[in-house]
């Protein structure tokens, strides 16, 4: 099986080629290295069944040629991360939509009707209002909410859902096996973690005794998952006939305050750490708009698939304090070795 992933050199990407690798597949990885890294990808250079690009899937010359042969595209190529999507606004409209329309359209002419899965986000959702005292599920069925104002966060999640109507489109008109998968905090080792991620920032200061900052009051919930599940819960969607023209969430249900969270992580590593808050205007700027809480339903995942999650989120905390050392900084727009995705 031939596998093309932009975006390959970021974390779930690097994960994805991992993970393909082992099962015997060809990995060919296109990524311009402008947010993912050589190094994700670095050991897997002398494998024969390997082969990387560096290149822009918006002027990419060899595009065509690439989905023409393979089997299944994971378009994950974007502008992410909370702290550069607000840095770059304009980007992340351009980049996102015009890229993923790009590929769509290389896979419709190259009449080969390959697999494919295309990167979107819980972002698309909004910032829900609580029912009842209740946190009730994201479901795939919803009326969306995104309400753009001063702060341009919300860029990424018109971006996102523009990529969903051009995949469902796509899908519908030429008859293409198009996915859109909104993930949910996928987190884990081997990425980047200067663009605002949680677990990354509160790992790194906990093993290094230091302040764990909690960006506001700390209630706002998420539910993670670790990426080893992300990659199989994504092969599993590529793998069945029924996710063609679906929209599907991919993550945990398993809910957590931030709060929580730090002090959870503190404690796993043994830390001392005191645990500082910050106001979203200190970290973000004026009228950052925070999600109040993001905890997806997996019904439709799990109907099509069967898959369920190996790793909780204690087994995923437990990994990176593992991998972690003293000397990593836990500055938080510094790289360090350790993060968690905000897609």
């Amino acid at each position: 099986m031939h596998i093309l992933i932009t975006g390959g050199a970021g974390f779930i990407g690097s994960n994805l080629v991992k993970y393909h690798l082992n099962q015997g597949h060809k990995v060919h990885v296109v990524d311009d290295l402008s947010t993912g890294r050589k190094e994700n990808i670095q050991p897997f250079l002398p494998n024969p069944d390997f082969h990387f690009d560096e290149g822009d899937v918006l002027t990419w010359s060899g595009l065509e040629r690439a989905v023409s042969g393979a089997d299944v595209i994971y378009h994950l190529a974007a502008v992410v991360g909370v702290f550069k999507v607000l840095k770059e606004p304009i980007e992340v409209l351009a980049i996102n939509i015009a890229g993923c329309e790009r590929l769509l359209r290389a896979a419709r002419n190259s009449h080969w009707n390959p697999r494919i899965i295309v990167a979107s986000s819980s972002e698309v959702y909004g910032n829900r209002p609580v029912v009842d005292g209740e946190h009730m599920p994201l479901h795939e069925e919803l009326e969306l909410l995104i309400t753009p104002g001063i702060n341009t966060r919300w860029n990424y999640s018109i971006s996102k859902l523009a990529n969903e109507a051009f995949a469902i489109s796509y899908a519908k008109e030429h008859d293409m096996h198009v996915t859109a998968v909104r993930f949910f905090n996928v987190c884990g080792p081997g990425q980047r973690g200067r663009y605002g991620m949680v677990v990354p920032r509160f790992v790194n200061q906990a093993v290094n005794n230091e302040p764990l900052t909690v960006f506001g009051n700390g209630s706002q919930t998420r539910s993670f998952m670790d990426v080893r599940d992300a990659v199989k819960a994504l092969f599993a969607l590529a793998n069945t006939e029924k996710s063609a023209g679906e929209i599907v969430n991919v993550g945990s249900d398993s809910e957590i305050s931030i709060l929580e969270l730090a002090k959870l992580v503190r404690k796993l590593a043994n830390s001392d750490s005191a645990i500082e808050h910050l106001t979203y205007e200190e970290v973000y700027g004026e009228g950052f708009d925070e999600i109040g809480y993001r905890r997806p339903a997996l019904q439709k995942l799990q109907t099509m698939t069967g898959f369920k999650s190996q790793y909780a989120l204690v087994d995923t905390i437990n990994h990176l304090i593992d991998l972690s050392a003293p000397a990593i900084t836990s500055d938080i727009d510094g790289d360090v070795s350790l993060v968690c995705s905000r897609a």
